[in-house]
């Protein structure tokens, strides 16, 4: 068993309680909260102690891949993230996701997964046939990645992992149909904010692609002592990147002949504290 000193719990209790403070008050800070972590199990013991303080309802996780020169050196290729019910919301034609002005923010295009039942107690290293079980539903949508931190993915994907993998918020569209042939990883997914292309691709070209993304969580939680449950999605990753974008832009995504789309608004602090936002828990 790791020993853990009473320094390294302070420091992990500190910069949790500053991005949770930061995030509910929706304002910007300047400098990482302490002392950056240096493995993934510094990374996820802030997060995971960020979420007990946080003590929203998780309903799904993001999932975010890692650059190639730093796999390696970090020792896995995607990150994962909680999503809080109260930041799920339903497309429609007048969605508005909010994002943290002083910090960082921007939208990405990603397929979501909805898990039909959790995995078997104590599986990992599941195949992607295995994993494919696991899902009910496969949906377009877009991810809000927003911080408080400014410099977030800046500083590499540790510090991502600390403050909720960057995650703010998650819009969820149509229903993909015939999803288990999986023909939709070769849909072309176009990204564009107020209508001018910022990135182009399929979700093929995306190491294992999204059920590959499922198969990591499953692993990344186990470790953690969690699982998923039924119900939760899985935002599988950005399928043409992260596009960095502000209050009053527009971002919007073509799946193929689907889309999805949506305004960019300032998060005010009803929107970071729960229930009090009026928010929905996505499509059921």
């Amino acid at each position: 068993m790791r020993h853990i000193d009473t320094a390294e719990m302070a420091n992990e209790d500190r910069i949790a309680h500053a991005f949770v403070e930061a995030r509910r008050g929706v304002y910007g800070v300047s400098e990482y909260p302490g002392t950056r972590p240096e493995t993934l199990r510094d990374a996820y013991a802030i997060q995971d102690r960020a979420i007990a303080i946080d003590g929203r309802s998780v309903a799904g996780w993001k999932v975010g891949r890692i650059p190639a020169p730093l796999i390696g050196i970090i020792g896995t290729n995607r990150l994962a993230g909680p999503i809080f019910a109260d930041q799920v919301y339903d497309a429609t034609e007048t969605a508005t996701l909010p994002v943290i002005v002083d910090g960082f923010a921007a939208g990405e295009a990603e397929f979501c997964i909805r898990i039909g039942r959790a995995p078997p107690p104590g599986s990992t290293g599941l195949t992607l046939d295995e994993a494919l079980e696991l899902v009910d539903a496969v949906h377009i949508g877009v991810e809000i990645a927003s911080s408080p931190y400014p410099h977030i993915n800046r500083d590499g994907p540790l510090v991502t992992i600390s403050d909720y993998g960057n995650n703010f918020g998650l819009l969820i569209g149509d229903a993909v149909p015939d999803w288990r042939s999986l023909g939709f990883l070769d849909w072309p997914v176009v990204s564009r904010i107020d209508g001018a292309v910022v990135g182009q691709a399929t979700a093929r070209e995306m190491l294992d692609g999204p059920i590959g993304a499922v198969a990591f969580l499953i692993d990344c939680l186990s470790a953690r002592g969690l699982s998923l449950a039924p119900g939760q999605w899985v935002s599988s990753g950005a399928v043409t990147g992260v596009h960095q974008v502000r209050p009053g832009q527009r971002f919007e995504a073509d799946f193929g002949e689907m889309r999805v789309s949506c305004a960019i608004d300032a998060a005010m602090p009803a929107q970071a504290m729960g229930v009090e936002a009026g928010h929905g828990t996505g499509p059921s």
